[in-house]
């Protein structure tokens, strides 16, 4: 190190005689204060040349010898507006030394070590201000050019720690100007990032505004969305079944939701915010004010979607939830001024009145109606069910007015219905067939309607006493049972099957046999033989035969036109309306 070369260039030097050239005369000898001089500036060069504060801090300590006949007790640093000592040989100094030391508060002062005759705690000052202490020692009391030494050596040390300190706070300042530099880039790719994000953000928003002003609907949504992923976009109803896909690779047919599994999916979404992904779909639901009325969703079997992807994806949701939550409002009150008149068309209203109202909805009571009785179940008769109901209707071609009753739904239909459309149509909506629907004859005037009403009500009830109680019933195909009433005992039709049958009823539970089917085929088929033994799927004389033990066993002629008619009537009622049971 510096100081050592000039602690050694101190020894060699005071070990030199003076010597005489061959040209000329000796040179004087060094005298001691030469030599102080002499290390004093190796020493200050070493100091100018150490960037390190507690470097300079330890030379000055280490060759505080060169300076006179001193020793280095202590040193100090002010870091942080604190005087910090530096160890010396390892040890601290003692806690006395570092209370008078701070109690000069800057100043020189005295200090009092012991064994020592003369102490002095020196201030290292700087244009900056204070810098540090260094306390020295002497056996002896300094004499006046020994303390001049030691004045230079202060003033030498604490010009390099102002240097140091300089040079200090330049790289803590390069350090920090980078950092900032650094910051400043960081910060202005975020700004970069944020403005095209916002950018991106206000493009999807004003498309998907302009969507939703178009009045485009699901479609409009969805073909929106694909143009600005470039995936394929769906929507599904709250059941899982699809109302729109715009995009390539749309399954054909689409696959029959499972409604379990459509319920988990549901509620694993719903505990999410903002998009989730399941399997090869980004899906969001559509839920405005709480009511899941759909799924929006991608395709995405490559994973590709980013931030933005799915920034669009929720803007499209928002969008499409306004719109869908619009157009809910709209059908509720279509759906309950509907309700209203077919209320009153089914207590009896006056045509005028009634006329004027449905024309207000839309819908025209001048053509033929029928009244459509509707019960699931598996569906209680609530707002939900009703609404099922007017989208099965829709779907299949009905214009209809709809109300409900505590345990059916009720359809005033502008034509007459299909024998299996409305019910399969439901069925798929429902996920069951365990419904039946009654179907009233044909109204030509509004005051028809409440007896058409309950027309399609005793269609309803003979479907239900029927042998197979789900499906469609015409109460014009009723045959008999358009002269029963409504209410009647069935004890009473009971009995009088029994009168007429019994015998035939007993026989085949305790023989397994088909004698009152047999029967029953056999007034269907008008008293023909050959078509009621085709209809039964058996042989002519198998038919003559089971005839003839009807007869016998029955006590009954089929030949007597009294006997055939109760007869008749008698199978009729045991099919249709008591389930053909005995």
């Amino acid at each position: 190190m510096v100081g050592s070369r000039a602690h050694s260039l101190y020894h060699h030097s005071a070990g030199r005689h003076p010597t005489v050239s061959r040209s000329g005369p000796r040179r004087p000898a060094r005298t001691p204060a030469d030599h102080a001089l002499h290390e004093l500036a190796a020493l200050s060069c070493a100091l100018f040349g150490t960037p390190d504060e507690v470097e300079i801090l330890r030379l000055t300590m280490d060759h505080i010898a060169a300076a006179g006949p001193y020793s280095a007790e202590a040193g100090y640093l002010k870091v942080g507006g604190d005087l910090v000592p530096r160890p010396g040989d390892g040890q601290l100094p003692a806690s006395t030394v570092s209370r008078r030391v701070r109690e000069l508060a800057g100043q020189d002062g005295n200090v009092t070590v012991p064994g020592r005759r003369w102490g002095r705690a020196l201030g290292l000052r700087g244009l900056e201000g204070l810098h540090g202490y260094l306390v020295v020692t002497s056996r002896s009391r300094p004499t006046e050019a020994e303390r001049s030494m030691l004045a230079t050596l202060v003033r030498y040390t604490a010009a390099a720690l102002s240097v140091a300190s300089a040079h200090r706070r330049r790289c803590e300042d390069a350090l920090e100007l980078r950092r900032l530099k650094a910051e400043r880039t960081s910060l202005q790719r975020q700004l970069i990032s944020v403005v095209a994000e916002l950018g991106y953000e206000r493009a999807v928003h004003a498309l998907m505004a302009d969507v939703a002003a178009s009045g485009g609907g699901e479609e409009a949504v969805t073909r929106a969305l694909h143009g600005l992923t470039g995936l394929p976009a769906l929507v599904e109803d709250r059941f899982g079944r699809l109302r729109t896909w715009t995009g390539p690779g749309r399954p054909d047919p689409y696959p029959e939701p499972d409604a379990f599994r459509q319920d988990e999916m549901l509620h694993a979404a719903a505990r999410e915010a903002g998009a989730v992904r399941i399997k090869d779909r980004l899906i969001t639901l559509i839920r405005p004010h709480g009511d899941i009325l759909g799924v929006l969703a991608l395709v995405d079997t490559r994973d590709e979607a980013d931030e933005h992807t799915v920034l669009a994806l929720e803007y499209a949701a928002t969008s499409l939830a306004r719109e869908l939550a619009h157009l809910r409002d709209l059908a509720e009150v279509e759906l309950r001024l509907h309700r209203e008149l077919a209320d009153d068309l089914l207590a009896g209203t006056d045509e005028a009145s009634a006329f004027k109202r449905s024309e207000a909805v839309g819908h025209d009571l001048h053509r033929s109606h029928y009244v459509v009785v509707v019960q699931w179940s598996n569906r209680t008769a609530d707002d939900s069910f009703a609404q099922t109901v007017g989208r099965a209707a829709a779907a299949v071609g009905m214009r209809s007015l709809l109300t409900r009753r505590s345990d059916h739904v009720v359809l005033v239909a502008g034509d007459r219905p299909h024998a299996r459309a409305l019910y399969e149509a439901l069925a798929r909506e429902t996920g069951t067939r365990s419904g039946t629907i009654g179907v009233s004859g044909p109204c030509d005037s509004v005051g028809e309607i409440p007896h058409r009403y309950q027309e399609a009500q005793r269609a309803l009830e003979a479907r239900h006493h029927s042998r197979d109680r789900y499906g469609t019933t015409f109460f014009d195909e009723l045959g008999l049972y358009r002269i029963l009433g409504p209410g009647n005992d069935y004890r009473e039709l009971e009995s009088f099957v029994r009168e007429w049958l019994g015998q035939l009823i007993d026989y085949d539970s305790r023989h397994s046999a088909t004698m009152v089917e047999t029967l029953s085929g056999y007034f269907d088929c008008g008293g023909n033989y050959d078509e009621t033994a085709d209809s039964l799927a058996i042989h002519r004389s198998t038919l003559r035969y089971r005839l003839q033990r009807i007869r016998e066993i029955s006590g009954h002629d089929l030949a007597n036109v009294e006997d055939r008619l109760n007869l008749q009537v008698a199978t009729r009622v045991w099919k249709i309306m008591l389930g053909g049971t005995g």
